[in-house]
């Protein structure tokens, strides 16, 4: 989970909030006024109207030809649609060519490195100038290539992306803050929202959270394992307590004979530390390779995931052993220190 929270995913999320915007004709009027005044906000950075978030699970894709073939290619290709500020309020960075121009409709487009990849283009720069066709309709050059950015959860490959400017299907704006302005900017954002767009309700969510939002489930197992991982611990540890108790009880006369034979408190605590030592170690050997079994698999389900290397098992062998010790070692020290008169009086 800090890995899905915490891995670069090729743009930048912070301090970027979405607001929709209603998609009909008259509020497409209205964009330019709206985005003039937010752009005077001293909290607003950058801000950019496009149809989805750069990483976003709701899709929009289809096939396309290219370089004037009378074919469409063998893969979909998700859609981008978004104005020419997208680029710098979300910090994409360009690996050859540039940004296509501000415009309402389709006239220049931008790949990134896959579609690039999957076109059999060794090299970004010789698909500049290349034109891509959507429909027979929507036909222009390729004018830059953006590196690859993940444009849905952790779940799903990298996809080939095309972007283009196209008003009409514009359906979020968003808006880069200044940070720690974050209350009174969205206080000033709602206002001037309000303004253009009176009969609708004003939203918004910031990106970071929508992101989180997609592992929602995957936190929420998270929080079960550490709940009743918590809970086996704990029951293994009164376990562990019953059973050097029994086992000192059992063997409190061995224990006096041994002190008075001039065993060491060390000695004694060994004793007891030992077998415990050798049930964990068989433990661990059963439990590991199950562990990272089911681990395995369940990693299978994301293209983006951890590693489950030695030392996580390491670790986890080292902190059984000194939770083992301490839980034994306080009652193996009592019995080790207590007087053998007391256990030997009888005999």
């Amino acid at each position: 989970m800090n890995y899905f929270y915490n891995v670069p995913l090729g743009f930048d999320k912070e301090a970027i909030v979405n607001v929709p915007i209603p998609s009909d004709s008259i509020s497409q009027t209205k964009m330019e006024s709206v985005r003039n005044r937010l752009l005077q906000l001293p909290g607003v950075r950058d801000l950019s109207f496009s149809t989805f978030s750069p990483l976003d699970n709701d899709i929009w894709n289809n096939y396309f030809k290219f370089d004037h073939s009378p074919k469409k290619t063998d893969f979909l290709t998700y859609f981008k649609w978004a104005d020419a500020s997208f680029f710098k309020t979300y910090n994409l960075e360009f690996i050859a060519g540039k940004p296509y121009s501000q415009s309402d409709t389709l006239r220049e487009y931008v790949v990134n490195e896959t579609l690039v990849k999957n076109l059999g283009i060794r090299n970004p720069k010789d698909i500049l100038g290349k034109e891509i066709n959507f429909w027979d309709q929507k036909r222009g050059p390729v004018v830059g290539v953006v590196k690859d950015y993940n444009t849905n959860s952790l779940q799903t490959p990298i996809v080939p992306v095309v972007m283009g400017c196209w008003k009409d299907v514009y359906q979020v704006i968003g808006i880069k803050m200044v940070p720690g302005t974050a209350k009174q900017t969205l206080a000033s954002v709602e206002k001037i929202w309000n303004g253009a767009y009176p009969d609708y309700v004003y939203e918004y969510e910031f990106l970071n959270e929508k992101i989180n939002r997609y592992y929602k489930e995957e936190s929420r197992l998270s929080d079960l394992y550490k709940i009743f991982a918590g809970i086996a611990v704990f029951i293994c540890c009164l376990g562990l307590y019953g059973l050097v108790s029994f086992m000192a009880a059992q063997r409190i006369k061995e224990i006096g004979i041994r002190k008075v034979l001039g065993a060491s408190v060390n000695s004694i605590m060994y004793l007891f530390s030992r077998e415990f030592t050798v049930l964990i170690g068989v433990a661990f050997i059963i439990a590991a390779p199950l562990a990272y079994y089911f681990m395995q698999r369940w990693l299978e389900g994301f293209s983006f995931r951890v590693h489950t290397g030695p030392g996580l098992f390491l670790f986890a062998i080292a902190g059984s052993l000194v939770l083992a010790w301490l839980t034994v070692g306080y009652k193996s020290f009592k019995a080790a220190t207590a007087n053998p008169v007391i256990s030997l009086r009888n005999e």
